[in-house]
């Protein structure tokens, strides 16, 4: 059951307003709502990007855009929060309404430019869905069967690299070098953090330190640099910019701990993809390498990739046996109490526009935490 595997990641001193995590998805207000009909607006344009004269790159490139295997726009949604949460002034009506220009047009409002991010965000994000799909040769994504399971691989690759020249049109468009050196510092990190994954040593597959590193340029850096990109459209002073950038940086290695955990905790069901994907794949990740600590003998599986036939359920048993994963959800929630921090650190504002979407990413923080999937 799924509240088999949801957890308690933090004593409630750690956290803003809200005293207890099982009472954290339900506080005050909720982060996706309070946005909803302005992703939708990124949903729609996200659709319109990747239409394209080939069919079947087409259909590959908007197969993880589809009704019911979309996700939760959890990037786009932070990110237009991140938004709101640094304007005194709600958006007018007219800016929450569809947005038809074409991607290479520049939007005069800054709202609009700042919905851009959102949607560069995402298709950042499923591109390097599809890549790590081919790269880590999944079967499964979100439930279904991944691209590269039903298409191949060839075309899953090249449907990742027409969403990433999609996003660099739109990038394009917004005319600023600052945005432009930020967003392709992710894809740089992206690819970094693939290549220190693939090409770890001894003694870097046991180091608490790599991985950290590691799980920043594969999922945190875009979450970070995205926030830091809509608070520089916002006009925001560089020490502003500075705390959307660490939100962004802690939140994302939070939600990755998270993600690692549950790839041990949860079933293939939930997950909608196969559970101890990690270990099978020969990846040691936080809990694992806490249990390390506590269990030598999970150190010379950790350095052969649990490339032994019973490596895998080995492994499993030393870190159940030990507090690795106790540690890794207390890192998890150092995270997010780090990122709820930022939040905490804004200038003061006076707006129930602002206050409303500073708490709701404060709520993101405590939803991150507590999600089964």
């Amino acid at each position: 059951m799924v509240a088999d595997i949801t957890f308690i990641l933090a004593p409630a001193r750690l956290l803003p307003r809200v005293q207890h995590f099982e009472d954290a998805a339900g506080s005050a207000v909720d982060p996706f709502a309070l946005v909803r009909d302005e992703v939708s607006i990124v949903s729609d344009r996200l659709c319109q990007s990747i239409v394209s004269n080939v069919p079947a790159l087409e259909q590959a490139a908007e197969y993880f855009f589809r009704p019911g295997v979309r996700g939760k726009r959890l990037r786009p949604t932070l990110l237009l929060l991140m938004s709101s949460a640094l304007s005194e002034q709600q958006p007018p009506p007219e800016l929450l309404l569809p947005d038809h220009r074409p991607p290479h047009e520049r939007p005069q409002e800054q709202r609009r430019r700042q919905q851009r991010i959102a949607e560069i965000a995402e298709l950042i994000h499923v591109a390097s869905l599809l890549h790590d799909d081919v790269l880590d040769d999944a079967e499964t994504r979100r439930g279904i069967s991944s691209l590269n399971a039903s298409s191949g691989n060839k075309l899953a690759i090249l449907a990742g690299d027409f969403l990433l020249a999609r996003a660099s049109v739109t990038l394009a468009s917004l005319q600023n070098t600052e945005i432009v050196e930020l967003l392709s510092r992710v894809l740089e990190h992206l690819v970094a953090g693939e290549v220190m994954q693939m090409s770890a040593g001894p003694e870097q597959l046991t180091s608490m330190a790599y991985y950290l590193d590691k799980t920043y340029y594969k999922t945190a850096s875009l979450m970070a640099n995205s926030s830091r990109a809509v608070a520089i459209l916002g006009e925001q002073q560089p020490e502003v910019a500075d705390l959307a950038w660490q939100y962004g940086r802690h939140l994302g290695l939070a939600f990755q701990i998270v993600d690692d955990l549950l790839d041990i905790l949860g079933s293939s069901k939930q997950l909608g993809k196969p559970a101890l994907n990690d270990m099978r794949a020969g990846l040691a990740t936080a809990p694992v390498l806490f249990a390390a600590e506590e269990q030598p003998g999970l150190i010379p599986l950790i350095k052969r990739k649990f490339k032994g036939e019973t490596d895998v359920q080995a492994g499993l048993q030393m870190v159940q046996q030990s507090s690795g994963i106790q540690r890794a959800k207390e890192l998890a929630a150092h995270h997010a109490q780090l990122a709820a921090q930022q939040i905490e650190a804004l200038p003061q504002s006076s707006s129930p526009h602002a206050l409303a979407a500073r708490e709701a990413l404060i709520n993101i923080t405590h939803r991150v935490l507590v999600r089964s999937k």
